[in-house]
């Protein structure tokens, strides 16, 4: 059953990969910002913007059975990334990319609220025998 949670939450998954990827495009194709730029970061920020706006939007889009899995695990690469910039890049990682990071973990937090929420009323909605 596809709701209206797990299309906003395909919406997002798009919007926040496409930022994505413009902004790990832009230094990719050489427009360097003023600050320190850690070398892995634009690279990481272009493909995960990929598989955010593609993959992921498209099978939480599709209500596909992958949808919660893959949303976890981009919420989880963007964890675990920010645990590097606070750790192992502290003193040289630019706010800019701190904010970005977080930007993306709250939203990612979002999707992943919104695909819970779809989850719990397919789950009334099969116990209910399929009445709304």
């Amino acid at each position: 059953m596809d709701t209206i949670f797990n299309k906003l939450a395909a919406v997002l998954a798009a919007l926040i990969g496409l930022m994505a990827v413009f902004a790990g495009g832009r230094v990719l194709l050489g427009s360097l910002p003023d600050y320190y730029l850690i070398a892995w970061l634009p690279v990481y920020n272009f493909v995960l913007g990929i598989v955010s706006a593609s993959i992921a939007a498209m099978l939480i889009w599709k209500n596909n059975r992958f949808a919660m899995p893959a949303a976890i695990g981009v919420f989880g690469l963007h964890a675990v990334v920010m645990l590097i910039l606070q750790t192992a890049y502290r003193q040289v990682v630019a706010i800019d990319s701190v904010v970005a990071t977080l930007v993306r973990l709250v939203v990612w937090a979002i999707i992943l609220a919104l695909l819970f929420f779809a989850a719990k009323k397919e789950i009334q909605y099969k116990h209910n025998g399929g009445l709304k």
